[in-house]
């Protein structure tokens, strides 16, 4: 059976569209050398990267959300992160060539992320990708994040395509698990932030990309066993 035509194609934003890691690792090492802990190598930090400030800050100080100093080091490590948002950030190899195609071909392409809004969108400015994307819905955009749906329910509304329709690529176990209950063809972009522990077999995605250009091959219903 040939595959429904692609009426959007959404992305994840950390580990996904673009490689944020850098700019991240710089921001939680500036944290530590504040608080006169030596720097932890970008190795060691990229795969936690798309886990948020929770996976950051418990990798660089052991901290727990629920911890006394947790609320201080996030607002701090942040503020960091703000100052030098797009310093060494990019989109991945690949993926501008894979933007450029949808464009050429009229599928749109929009953002759903965890990342709260005061930093997705000066980044994707700074990036020149504010403008390009059909929709951007970001942690607080909405009461609810991934795994829950909401959020790609809300892009397609604002897209105006069925969820059906839309594909969803991201590099966390919870970016599956949303776009598979909001009703859409999951992938994962195994090229993103994924750990050692992770088995990105094992959480029932459509398939996997090894690099952002073998997403042409969905588009065109070559991804199709």
């Amino acid at each position: 059976m040939n595959p429904p035509p692609r009426a959007c194609v959404l992305f994840d934003l950390d580990g996904t569209l673009l490689d944020t890691a850098p700019d991240l690792t710089a921001a939680l090492n500036r944290l530590r050398r504040e608080r006169g802990d030596p720097e932890l190598s970008p190795a060691a930090i990229r795969p936690t990267v798309s886990h948020g400030s929770p996976g950051m800050l418990k990798l660089g100080f052991g901290l727990e959300p629920d911890d006394a100093r947790y609320a201080e080091l996030n607002q701090r490590f942040l503020a960091l992160y703000r100052e030098a948002i797009a310093v060494q950030t990019a989109l991945f190899p690949g993926m501008a060539e894979v933007l450029t195609h949808l464009e050429a071909v009229g599928i749109p392409w929009g953002v759903v992320t965890n990342k709260p809004g005061w930093l997705t969108e000066p980044l994707l400015k700074a990036l020149a990708l504010w403008a390009r994307a059909a929709c951007v819905v970001s942690g607080d955009t909405l009461d609810k994040r991934k795994p829950d749906p909401e959020p790609l329910w809300y892009a397609c509304e604002r897209v105006g395509v069925a969820p059906a329709c839309a594909l969803y690529v991201g590099d966390a176990e919870r970016d599956v698990q949303a776009g598979n209950r909001a009703g859409m063809t999951t992938l994962v972009a195994g090229f993103g932030y994924l750990g050692a522990e992770d088995r990105p077999e094992e959480w029932g995605a459509a398939g996997l990309l090894n690099q952002p250009t073998d997403l042409l091959g969905w588009l065109a219903g070559a991804g199709r066993g």
